[in-house]
């Protein structure tokens, strides 16, 4: 099986676990900690188009584990975070890698909000080498060993 066919199906099983664990993930945390991840994925080499962005941004509000919240709470949260990784990409990361690391405390949103990062990053079919070493970053932020996401 092809490395790609092989991150799809992984994509795909990530987001049917995402959406079994729906009702579990309802905090606060995991919603910034994921849409910090989703701004961290888009702009994950360092600038993030307008397109880019538009893709992004619907992918939040078709994902239905993130339905758990208002969209137009979700798009504040990620259009905060992709402002701050615009205005100095590096001291940016490192605030939107803290806010991701909120989420360390339940294990189980922790994993969620890496599966969002992957699902996300995969989701242009093509899961690129940059958006990998933010998530893996972000893995390491909530304590978790990469090489479990295929990382």
């Amino acid at each position: 099986m092809a490395l790609w066919d092989r991150f799809k199906e992984s994509a795909a099983t990530m987001q049917t676990q995402l959406t079994a664990k729906k009702n579990d993930l309802k905090s606060g945390a995991f919603r910034d900690a994921s849409m910090a991840m989703c701004a961290l994925v888009a702009a994950a080499d360092g600038s993030v188009d307008p397109s880019e962005r538009s893709r992004v941004a619907s992918l939040i509000t078709a994902n239905e584990v993130l339905q758990n919240f208002p969209a137009a709470d979700l798009q504040r949260r990620f259009d905060e975070n992709i402002g701050k990784l615009q205005a100095d990409f590096d001291f940016g990361k490192v605030g939107v890698l803290q806010e991701i690391a909120k989420a360390k405390k339940k294990p189980a949103e922790a994993r969620a909000v890496i599966q969002i990062g992957i699902v996300i990053g995969g989701a242009d079919g093509d899961f690129d080498k940059s958006e990998q070493a933010v998530v893996r970053e972000a893995c390491y932020a909530l304590g978790l060993p990469p090489h479990e996401f295929d990382l």
